[in-house]
C-alpha cells in the first residue's frame, strides 16, 4: 500500500513536470529525473505485488502443511492410545488383595485368555458359612453371636455373627438337584446355608483358612 501511494506520487510529478517542460519552467534534465523516478517506482510498485502473491502462496503451502502436521499427530495419538490400550492387557488386576493359593503358572508358559491362572484367598474377610436345619431357623435371626470351634484349633475361642440367610436351601445349589417327578419322594429335612461373619478377624489370621471344618453354636 505505501508503495502504490509512492507511485502515485511519481506519477503525479511526472505529470506536473511535463507541464512545466511544455511551458519551459524547467529543463529537460528535470522532467527525465521526474521520468526516471516514475520508472523506478512502477518496476518497485509491480516487484511488491509479485512478492505479496508469493507470500499467498507460501501461506497456503504453509497451512497445507500445517494440516498434514495435524493429520500426523492425530495418527501418532491413535497409535499411542491403541499401545496404551496394549499395555494395559500386561497388568492384571486382582478383585481382591490376597494371598495367592493354587498357582498354575510357570514361567515361559503361554497362557489364552479366559485361562486361570492362580487364585487369591481374601485375608482381610474371613467368615463362615452354617448349613443349619430348616427346623432350626426360626430360632434365629440376623445379629445373633455364634461360637466358633476350628477342628483343626479346638483351644481358640473365635466369635461371630450371623449376616445373612440363604435364599434357597444347600440342595438347590447342588449338581444334581433332587427331583420328586417320578412321585416317590421321601420327605428329608433340608439344609439352608447361612452367613457368620468373623469378629475381630485380625487376631486369628494366623490360623484361618479358607475351607477349614468349623463347629458352629449360636448363642440364644
Amino acid at each position: 500500500e505505501i508503495q502504490a501511494i509512492r507511485t502515485e506520487k511519481a506519477r503525479n510529478d511526472l505529470n506536473r513536470d511535463q507541464a512545466l517542460l511544455t511551458d519551459q519552467s524547467i529543463t529537460q534534465r528535470q522532467s527525465d529525473d521526474s521520468h526516471s523516478t516514475y520508472d523506478a517506482a512502477v518496476k518497485q510498485l509491480a516487484a511488491a505485488q509479485e512478492q505479496v502473491v508469493l507470500s499467498g502462496t507460501q501461506a497456503l503451502a504453509a497451512r497445507a502443511l500445517i494440516e498434514r502436521a495435524k493429520a500426523s499427530i492425530a495418527t501418532r495419538e491413535a497409535l499411542l492410545q491403541q499401545a496404551e490400550l496394549k499395555l494395559s492387557y500386561a497388568a492384571i488386576t486382582a478383585p481382591a488383595s490376597g494371598r495367592v493359593g493354587k498357582c498354575n503358572l510357570n514361567p515361559g508358559q503361554y497362557i489364552q485368555p479366559g485361562q486361570t491362572l492362580f487364585t487369591v484367598v481374601n485375608n482381610n474377610s474371613f467368615w463362615v458359612v452354617a448349613n443349619f436345619k430348616e427346623t432350626q431357623l426360626s430360632n434365629l435371626k440376623v445379629g445373633d453371636v455364634a461360637n466358633l470351634l476350628l477342628d483343626g484349633y479346638p483351644d481358640r475361642k473365635i466369635t461371630g455373627k450371623i449376616v445373612s440367610f440363604s435364599e434357597a436351601t444347600g440342595a438347590k445349589f447342588s449338581l444334581l438337584p433332587p427331583d420328586n417327578a417320578t412321585g416317590n419322594f421321601v420327605k428329608v429335612t433340608q439344609r439352608v446355608p447361612v452367613r457368620i461373619e468373623i469378629e475381630n478377624v485380625k487376631q486369628y489370621l494366623d490360623i484361618l483358612k479358607a475351607g477349614l471344618s468349623v463347629t458352629v453354636e449360636v448363642k440364644k
